[in-house]
């Protein structure tokens, strides 16, 4: 053994072949499937009264679930109601905003856009992209942004697109954030995702939306299926999104339109959609006998490409990060593959497959993310392994979602000054225009009509944010948006402003003009 240590894999080989051995070792078989129909069934026979309770603990007023086992769509219902403040069930031809399980969807697109896989590594070209780094700019692959490895920072653009701005203008603006190590540092990323696919589309000189139509969603029967959030809001049959109110109940107080990252949160679909396209991914991109999307640029996507999460407790298995995908191997050896979506203004969604077992999940929800998806998917494949569940899936994803989601909120309390508090000076010590190269233009005004106060002026459109004193040159304004985190602090300092949850990454300080 020590020889063959030493030697390593190619040397091992020539020692055996020298001692009579016929051949190397064979690598271990591959596993086998291990979750029989009657598992599935039992799993099955709990999910509906699973589903029930989940909504009625958390509230969340909609979802629609499809199982797809052995090419066949075993289960597919709707639950609950599109709004809560107007008459309509749900059904399994209902639209839902699949938030970031738009994520595995793009990349089959782009499988199936691609004739090989080694294409994946075609350097992304797209004009107004680039990255800080010159070098990583030149060098930055599909691969790279589908797997969140080319070191732009987590989340990054999303608080440009929050104020309003557009596809175009988020992608030009990318180039001014610091990077981390290339392909060896893992931080989500939305429009790193969403460059490399618009590159794609127009490297086949079509957009975006109709590369999904022609690639995918037609040749697929996926008819009720869109990136464009217009084809989401006209639908008739539409889940609209709700958000949970101070007193517990909840309500459709917010519209959330992602079309400016339409490839990494765009998609709008039905649970009948979501099983067909589960159909053709377990059967590695064939569906009612027609193949639809490459087998080997398809398989491409299912591999490690970055380290996303060491073990953490409960999830006890290494994480890896795929194109598009969240990659995972269960103790028997089956790859696992995953995705969540999830809008703070309304939606939460999760797709889990093991692609071994020709088993799949996909939930869809139209509640903010209080991890009711994840819970459904997750007790349904725990009862179909283990013939019951070993977790209360339930409390420990709604912490999950609870600790990850946003920025959080100000260390400060911005609605009680300190006391001693200073006092502001005159309105026109603070008015005026303001530049950011990041985020553009801010104007501070001072209400007219006898109101008194200051006005923040961001975006844009611009959208408007009344400022409440807080403490000398300190003030607070209410933020909004998908990112927003209650009071966020605005001190001025010596012709600058500094807006608080904007400057996580250094650029949120405007100098006046």
């Amino acid at each position: 053994m020590r020889t063959l240590h030493s030697l390593g894999v190619a040397g091992a080989a020539v020692v055996l072949a020298a001692t009579g051995a016929a051949a190397a070792p064979s690598p271990p078989p591959a596993p086998k499937p291990q979750i029989t129909d009657a598992e599935v069934d039992k799993a099955l026979a709990r999910l509906p009264g699973f589903v029930t309770d989940a909504m009625r603990s958390t509230g969340v007023p909609g979802a629609a679930v499809a199982v797809v086992h052995d090419d066949k769509v075993v289960y597919l219902k709707g639950f609950g109601v599109r709004r809560t403040d107007a008459p309509g069930a749900i059904g399994p031809d209902t639209v839902f905003q699949v938030a970031s399980v738009s994520k595995p969807i793009s990349s089959t697109v782009v499988a199936g856009a691609l004739k090989d896989p080694a294409e994946w590594n075609d350097r992304t070209e797209l004009p107004g992209f680039a990255l800080k780094d010159p070098w990583v700019t030149g060098h930055v692959t599909t691969a790279d942004l589908f797997s969140h490895r080319s070191g732009l920072p987590d989340h990054a653009g999303d608080l440009l697109e929050d104020l309003g701005y557009d596809q175009a203008y988020i992608l030009d603006h990318l180039r001014l954030e610091a990077l981390s190590p290339f392909r060896a540092s893992y931080n989500y990323t939305n429009f790193g995702l969403t460059a490399a696919a618009e590159a794609v589309a127009r490297k086949h000189g079509t957009t975006w939306e109709k590369l999904n139509q022609d690639v995918l969603f037609k040749p697929a029967g996926m008819t009720h299926t869109s990136t464009e959030f217009s084809a989401f809001v006209n639908a008739p049959d539409h889940a609209a999104t709700h958000v949970k109110n101070p007193d517990g109940t909840w309500s459709p107080r917010f519209v959330r339109d992602p079309d400016a990252q339409a490839p990494a949160g765009g998609v709008s679909s039905t649970a009948t959609d979501m099983a067909r396209w589960l159909r053709l991914q377990l059967a590695g991109g064939t569906l009612d006998g027609k193949r639809i999307i490459p087998a080997d640029t398809l398989a491409t996507t299912r591999l490690p490409h970055i380290l996303s999460q060491p073990p953490t407790p409960p999830l006890e298995h290494t994480g890896f990060y795929g194109l598009g995908w969240n990659v995972s191997y269960d103790e028997a050896g089956r790859l696992r593959l995953s995705h969540s979506g999830a809008f703070e203004l309304g939606a939460n969604t999760n797709v889990t497959m093991l692609p071994l077992e020709k088993l799949g999940i996909v939930v869809l929800t139209n509640g903010a993310p209080v991890g009711l998806a994840d819970a459904i998917a997750a007790d349904f494949f725990d009862t179909a392994e283990h013939g019951k569940p070993t977790t209360d899936w339930l409390p420990l994803f709604a912490e999950l979602y609870a600790r990850q989601l946003g920025p959080g909120p100000s260390a400060t309390d911005y609605a009680h000054p300190p006391a001693g508090a200073k006092p502001a000076r005159a309105d026109t010590a603070y008015t005026g225009t303001y530049t950011s190269p990041y985020y553009g233009k801010l104007t501070v005004t001072a209400n007219t009509g006898g109101k008194g106060g200051l006005t923040l002026s961001l975006g844009p459109k611009p959208m408007r944010f009344p400022l409440t004193h807080y403490d000398g040159d300190t003030f607070s304004y209410v933020t909004a948006g998908e990112n927003a985190v209650g009071r966020t602090g605005v001190v001025f300092k010596d012709g600058t402003v500094r807006i608080e949850y904007l400057d996580a990454n250094h650029l949120g300080t405007f100098t006046k003009q």
